[in-house]
C-alpha cells in the first residue's frame, strides 16, 4: 500500500503541487470561456473543472494528465442547451459518462493503435494552432500595455529557468502569473484581467440530480448529444494521453482512462458540471511545470475549487496577459517543429495525412471530424502501399511446353485484387496452368474472388488448373467463400444467376 502510494502519488511531491497550482490558475479564464461558449453559467465549467480533475486523479489510467472542461465539449452543447435548458445537459452528461464506461470496457482504447504517427502529429500542430488561436480576442483592439504585459510574461517563462538553482525550483509559468499580477497591482494598470470573465462562484457544489422526466423520450433528446460528447471525449482523451506518454516516457492503461473519464463525467453532472475530457494544454502545462504524477491533477483540482471560493478577490485580479503568455508558451511547446523541419525528408503520403488532419481540426474546429480523415486517408495510403508490393512471376516449364507456372508474392487483398487478375494471360494458348501461392496470402472476400474469376476463366477455355502452396489461414478464407472449387456455384455464376 505505501509502496503503491509512493509510487503513484508522492515521488515527485513538491512539483506535483506546484505543477497543480500553475493549471489551477490557468484553468479558471478557460473554465469560464467554456461555459460561455456552451451557454451556462460560469459555475458549471469551474464545478465540472473540479470535479473531472479530481476524480480522474484517481481512476483515470495517465497519471500527470489533466482532464476538465474543454472548448471541443462546449462546442457539442450549445444546441441542447439552447434548445432544451440545463438540466438536459445535465442528464447527457451522465449518460456521455455511462457510454465511456462501457467503451472502457469494451476495451476500445485499444483503437489507438490504428491511429499512425502522421495523424498524432497532425492532431498535436492543430491544436497548437487552435490554442494560439484562442489567444487572440485578448491582443486584438488593446492598448499597447497588454502586449508589453504579454511579452514581459513570455520573456519570464523562457528566462526565469535560466537563472542558476532557483531557475530550477519554482515553474516559470507560475513566477509569470504571479509576478505580472502584482506588477499589474502596484502600477494600476487599466487592462482585461480574469475579473472580467464571469462571475466566480461562491458556494461549494452540491449534490444535483437533472430534473428531467425519465422516459424514451428524454434518451432520445439526449441520447444523440451524449454519443457525440463521449466519442469527442475520448478521443481528445486518447490522443492526449499518447502525446503525455511520448513527453514523460512512460505508458498509460488507455481502457483504463476511458473508463475514468467516464466515472469523472457521472460525478462532474451529479454536481452541476458540464461533460469534460483531457486538455492537452493543460497537460502539457502540467509536464512542463514539472508534473508527473497523479498528485499534480488532484492538487490543479483542489487548488482550482479553494482559488475561486476563498482567494477570489485575488484571482479576479490576475490580468489575462499573463495567462496569454502562459498559453503561447503552450502552444509553442505543444507544435511539432520538427515536423516542419523534416518535411522534405518524409514520404509525401505521411505529409499529406499530417497536413489534411491539420487543416481539417483547424477549420472545423472539431478534433473528431480532423482525427477520422487523417486515419481514413493514412489507411488508404497504407493500402495502396501494400497493394503494389504484390508482384506475379510466370515461367513456361520448357520452351515447347504447354504449361505455365505463375508463382504469387505478397498480399492480395482488395487494393491489389485488380493488379493480381490482370497479371494472368488469359488468351495465351496453353494446356495447363500451375498457380503457386507459397509466398502469398489472401485476406479478404474480394482477394478471394479475384481467384475465383481466374480460375473460371481459365477453365472456361479447357485449361487445367493447379493451385499449389495456399496457406492455412488463405485456405481457411478461400474454402469458405470460394466458388472455383464448387462445380453447382461455378453452374450459377455461369448461367447468371
Amino acid at each position: 500500500m505505501l509502496n503503491s502510494l509512493k509510487t503513484h502519488w508522492f515521488f515527485n511531491t513538491k512539483n506535483d503541487l506546484l505543477a497543480g497550482l500553475v493549471v489551477a490558475l490557468a484553468l479558471i479564464p478557460e473554465a469560464i470561456a467554456f461555459s460561455i461558449i456552451a451557454g451556462v453559467d460560469p459555475k458549471v465549467g469551474l464545478y465540472a473543472s473540479f470535479c473531472i480533475a479530481v476524480v480522474i486523479a484517481f481512476v483515470g489510467g495517465r497519471p500527470g494528465m489533466i482532464s476538465a472542461a474543454t472548448g471541443a465539449m462546449a462546442l457539442l452543447m450549445v444546441t441542447l442547451v439552447k434548445t432544451h435548458g440545463l438540466e438536459y445537459l445535465l442528464a447527457a452528461t451522465l449518460l456521455t459518462g455511462v457510454l465511456q464506461i462501457l467503451a472502457g470496457y469494451l476495451k476500445l482504447g485499444n483503437l489507438m493503435r490504428f491511429v499512425s504517427r502522421s495523424v498524432v502529429t497532425g492532431f498535436v500542430n492543430a491544436l497548437a494552432i487552435l490554442i494560439f488561436m484562442a489567444q487572440l480576442p485578448e491582443l486584438t483592439h488593446v492598448t499597447w500595455h497588454v502586449y508589453a504585459m504579454t511579452l514581459a510574461g513570455l520573456g519570464i517563462i523562457y528566462l526565469f529557468p535560466l537563472i542558476p538553482y532557483i531557475g530550477k525550483l519554482l515553474p516559470s509559468p507560475l513566477i509569470c502569473i504571479v509576478s505580472l499580477t502584482i506588477f499589474s497591482i502596484l502600477i494600476g494598470l487599466d487592462i482585461r484581467t480574469v475579473g472580467h470573465m464571469g462571475e466566480l462562484p461562491d458556494t461549494l457544489p452540491i449534490f444535483l440530480w437533472p430534473d428531467v422526466p425519465l422516459n424514451f423520450t428524454t434518451l432520445s433528446i439526449i441520447f444523440p448529444y451524449a454519443a457525440g460528447l463521449a466519442t469527442v471525449g475520448l478521443l481528445e482523451s486518447m490522443m492526449t494521453a499518447t502525446i503525455v506518454d511520448d513527453l514523460t516516457d512512460t505508458k498509460s492503461d488507455k481502457n483504463r482512462e476511458c473508463k475514468g473519464q467516464g466515472i469523472a463525467n457521472i460525478g462532474s453532472g451529479l454536481l452541476g458540471g458540464m461533460a469534460g475530457c483531457a486538455m492537452i494544454g493543460q497537460s502539457i502545462i502540467n509536464v512542463k511545470s514539472g508534473g508527473r504524477g497523479r498528485l499534480s491533477t488532484l492538487a490543479a483540482g483542489i487548488f482550482l475549487l479553494i482559488m475561486v471560493l476563498f482567494l477570489d478577490n485575488w484571482i479576479k485580479q490576475i490580468p489575462m496577459a499573463a495567462l496569454v503568455a502562459v498559453m503561447i508558451m503552450v502552444s509553442i511547446g505543444t507544435f511539432s517543429w520538427d515536423s516542419v523541419k523534416n518535411i522534405k525528408k518524409h514520404p509525401i503520403s505521411t505529409n499529406i495525412v499530417m497536413l489534411t488532419t491539420v487543416a481539417v481540426v483547424v477549420t472545423t474546429h472539431n478534433l473528431a471530424i480532423g482525427v477520422f480523415v487523417g486515419v481514413l486517408l493514412a489507411a488508404l495510403f497504407f493500402a495502396n502501399k501494400i497493394g503494389r508490393f504484390m508482384v506475379v512471376k510466370n515461367d513456361l516449364e520448357h520452351a515447347d511446353s504447354k504449361s505455365r507456372t505463375y508463382t504469387v508474392i505478397g498480399q492480395v487483398f482488395f487494393a491489389s485484387a485488380d493488379h493480381f487478375i490482370d497479371s494472368f494471360d488469359f488468351k495465351e494458348v496453353i494446356s495447363e496452368v500451375t498457380i503457386d501461392l507459397c509466398q502469398a496470402h489472401f485476406w479478404d472476400i474480394t482477394a478471394v474472388g479475384a481467384l475465383d474469376k481466374v480460375v473460371i476463366k481459365f477453365r472456361r477455355d479447357g485449361v487445367k488448373v493447379n493451385i499449389v502452396g495456399m496457406n492455412e489461414a488463405s485456405k481457411t478464407v478461400v474454402d469458405k467463400f470460394g466458388v472455383y472449387d464448387k462445380p453447382e456455384e461455378v453452374e450459377k455464376m455461369m448461367s447468371g444467376h
